[in-house]
């Protein structure tokens, strides 16, 4: 059981309003921290996002009626302009709101694939996306209120004043549940999954609010699957393998890319590129993903060398592997027929045959809508 943050003041910020605040971040752990003090919130898996919305006399000077701002500090707003009147209506001037922008999937869970889509360069995709798939912002703290800062003000207050803000609060902008019971949370680390929600959430109730630190806790679903691996990318520095290319086959034996695994050190990149050089031979003959460079044709299976906005200027290329090992990897959440972040290994199966590496191996959580995740308990 991870011990409690020290107590620590947040970073000086010298203009809430027209800087972007760092957000505070989260540190795993494997298991829920209990005892008095702790808050959890479920743990939405969209993007990272802090309304700003700047006092009048600042937006009378110059400043937007109302920005948002990401993770990487850099500005959301032209991507979201659905989320921007409902903001000022219902957020009073010399607020900031720290949460996250998701996407609610039909007919339930989140739809993390169209929130992706959502980031693109044209102002009129924008504009039909945001009818078509629109997002919501789910607030979990509170930075500042009536032009006055709140980063030091323990948690327990912030949360206080911004379950009082957004009370009455109307999609798209809405609350986020929060409890201080971990039996509570425990119930949303499971229940949620199907909605989305890839963990819990916990935060000490007496901490101040410190941009860029990881003094929150988070625990997130971890699985196992064994997958069939049919090729590797090279690392960006050129030398040894960067990540390996995992494929699990569907009831018609089909190989579909379902992620990568990565983050090797200097050392294994470099025995992995020995290890894997004997299955580069004859490798493209009958390759299951031969057809991974006509990228137009399978927009929407992600074959492995297919570019997006996401990947401009990078080298998506990959080197085939004849599909004839196995290895086991940890995931923490499936998103559609793939892995939602990447995947990391833990070892190699040469008990296993590729084609045994199929989807009926994955427990798929019960799906969930969306509203339920606010229903009152």
């Amino acid at each position: 059981m991870p011990d409690a943050p020290p107590v620590c003041q947040a970073d000086p910020v010298t203009d809430l309003y027209a800087e972007p605040v760092a957000p505070m971040l989260a540190k795993a752990a494997a298991a829920l921290p209990e005892g008095d003090g702790w808050l959890y919130e479920p743990k939405w898996d969209g993007f990272r996002c802090i309304v700003v919305r700047p006092p009048q006399d600042r937006i009378d000077g110059g400043l937007a009626p109302v920005e948002l701002t990401s993770r990487n500090e850099r500005p959301f707003t032209r991507y979201f302009p659905e989320l921007l009147q409902p903001a000022i209506d219902q957020l009073p001037p010399g607020t900031l709101v720290d949460g996250e922008i998701v996407v609610p999937g039909r007919p339930a869970g989140l739809d993390f694939d169209a929130l992706l889509q959502r980031i693109h360069p044209a102002e009129s995709r924008v504009r039909r996306l945001s009818q078509e798939t629109p997002a919501v912002f789910v607030g979990f703290d509170l930075l500042a209120l009536g032009g006055e800062s709140l980063l030091d003000t323990p948690l327990a207050e912030r949360r206080a004043s911004l379950d009082r803000l957004l009370a009455t609060a109307r999609s798209p902008i809405l609350r986020s549940p929060s409890s201080t019971d971990p039996a509570v949370a425990a119930q949303w680390f499971g229940r949620f999954e199907g909605a989305g929600l890839d963990g819990v959430i916990a935060k000490r109730l007496d901490l101040p609010y410190s941009p860029g630190q990881r003094t929150m806790v988070k625990v997130k679903h971890d699985r196992t699957a064994d997958c069939a691996v049919a090729g590797y990318r090279v690392h960006k520095d050129g030398k040894g393998v960067g990540s390996l290319l995992l494929g699990l086959f569907d009831a018609d034996g089909v190989l579909h890319h379902v992620g990568v695994a990565a983050s090797f050190t200097v050392k294994r990149r470099a025995e992995l590129l020995d290890e894997l050089a004997p299955l580069t031979e004859g490798a493209t003959e009958n390759h299951p993903w031969g057809a991974w460079a006509e990228a137009q044709a399978h927009e929407h299976t992600r074959m492995p060398g297919a570019q997006s906005r996401w990947s401009v200027g990078k080298d998506l290329s990959f080197v085939p592997l004849r599909v004839e090992r196995v290895v086991e990897v940890k995931f923490s959440q499936l998103q559609g027929m793939r892995f939602r972040h990447g995947a990391k290994v833990l070892r190699w199966r040469p008990d296993r045959t590729p084609e045994s590496c199929t989807y009926d191996q994955l427990e798929v959580a019960e799906p969930v809508v969306f509203e339920e995740l606010f229903a009152k308990e």
